[in-house]
């Protein structure tokens, strides 16, 4: 008698992967040869058809499409030139949808790829981006694809918010910030599609990105320029579209920048600010909106009062809406979350009778009943800040 062993399958000895690994390697190579083949077609057709801005502008469709899908593309494209040619063309183009698509093949392919974007990342670029933006005969359009290489370029890329600074381009963003908000508030409730807005959206995003993505201390001194006139349409807006921007941008400014937090302040900005929020909070009922927009402002309150001294009338009226805005019932955990550690950093810089105050509205322990650990711990967080004022308020008597 002998034992009767199963048959052996190929694929123990990687025999049946053998075939299969193969004919993978081998589709990958001639999908490779193909992209190649796509790119060299393309970049011919961009030189040679100069007089067609159609055809230029569906080349680069492609070539962005192209690379989108397959990262070695966008280093091939650079080793045949066709990175330098696209950027050439953004510059020099005399037609406005070549300049358009190319630009936005620019930025797409830097947010692609950091080697990319490093690789675009010049002062003559960032020249050449400021110019266009200064150009009163360039489209919004344009102005709008000259933004957005601009924010790639600079996003977490401390060597471009340098280099967007030199160049000047911060300045020019700021005056647009200023300039390019329609005036018209019909205009702004009704259509935030409008091509100004989506301008003045574009630019604020640039403006963040370009203060605090890395955090540039340099960077966020200029943008406190703006400071003024977001006080003012605060103080004349109150829909979503234009708030949040706003707060986005003074948010990430004066974070942890004690010349910002300074400067937003003594030109009027917290008082606006919280005077703003006290308003939304007290007529939460009347539109969906205002609770997101309340969030937003709270968020940006914190990164103002964070580490840094506020006067204490200002601190009161901030924690009395807080504490009111803990009950509605739209908020979400999230939400809540941020308004209780606003109201733990509002409790740094505060009196006796402020944290009595605090301590004795008991809307506030309502947030006990949250399960989430993250709500827990920031409540954990205020109410120690409160003991230890406290402790030490009681010592000093």
């Amino acid at each position: 008698m002998y034992t009767k062993f199963p048959k052996t399958p190929y694929s123990i000895w990687g025999l049946n992967n053998f075939e299969h690994n193969c004919k993978h390697h081998l589709f990958k190579y001639f999908y490779f040869l193909e992209m190649k083949t796509d790119l060299n077609l393309l970049l011919e057709c961009l030189k040679f058809q100069m007089d067609n801005p159609e055809s230029q502008k569906a080349a680069l469709v492609t070539i962005y499409s192209i690379c989108q899908e397959n990262g070695k593309a966008i280093i091939y494209s650079e080793e045949i030139g066709g990175l330098m040619f696209v950027s050439n063309l953004a510059k020099c183009s005399k037609h406005s949808i070549v300049k358009e698509a190319s630009l936005f093949t620019l930025g797409v392919l830097a947010e692609s790829n950091v080697y990319c974007q490093q690789t675009l990342c010049t002062l003559e670029l960032f020249e050449d981006v400021c110019a266009s933006l200064s150009n009163e005969d360039s489209s919004v359009n344009l102005k709008r694809m000259s933004v957005y290489v601009f924010l790639v370029l600079v996003s977490n890329n401390k060597c471009g918010q340098n280099l967007a600074r030199q160049a000047g381009c911060i300045d020019m963003l700021l005056l647009l910030f200023r300039e390019s908000l329609p005036k018209d508030n019909m205009c702004l409730t009704s259509n935030v599609s409008d091509e100004y807005y989506q301008l003045w959206c574009s630019i604020c995003s640039a403006l963040c990105a370009c203060a605090n993505n890395p955090q540039n201390d340099e960077n966020q001194k200029l943008c406190s320029s703006a400071f003024p006139q977001a006080r003012d349409w605060l103080l004349q807006y109150t829909n979503p579209e234009i708030v949040r921007p706003i707060c986005s941008l003074v948010g990430l400014t004066v974070a942890s920048n004690s010349f910002a937090q300074g400067y937003f302040s003594s030109v009027g900005g917290l008082d606006t600010l919280a005077d703003v929020f006290s308003q939304l909070v007290t007529n939460l009922q009347f539109r969906e909106s205002d609770p997101k927009v309340a969030v937003a402002i709270t968020k940006t309150l914190d990164a103002c009062i964070t580490d840094n001294p506020a006067d204490f009338t200002v601190l009161h009226s901030i924690v009395s809406s807080l504490i009111k805005m803990l009950s509605h019932e739209t908020l979400d955990k999230e939400d809540r979350f941020s308004i209780v550690l606003t109201l733990g950093h509002c409790t740094e810089n505060c009196g006796i009778c402020f944290i009595s105050f605090c301590i004795l509205d008991l809307s506030v322990f309502k947030c006990l009943n949250f399960s989430k650990e993250k709500i827990n711990l920031a409540l954990f967080y205020y109410f120690l800040r409160l003991g230890l004022l406290l402790t030490g308020l009681f010592k000093e008597r």
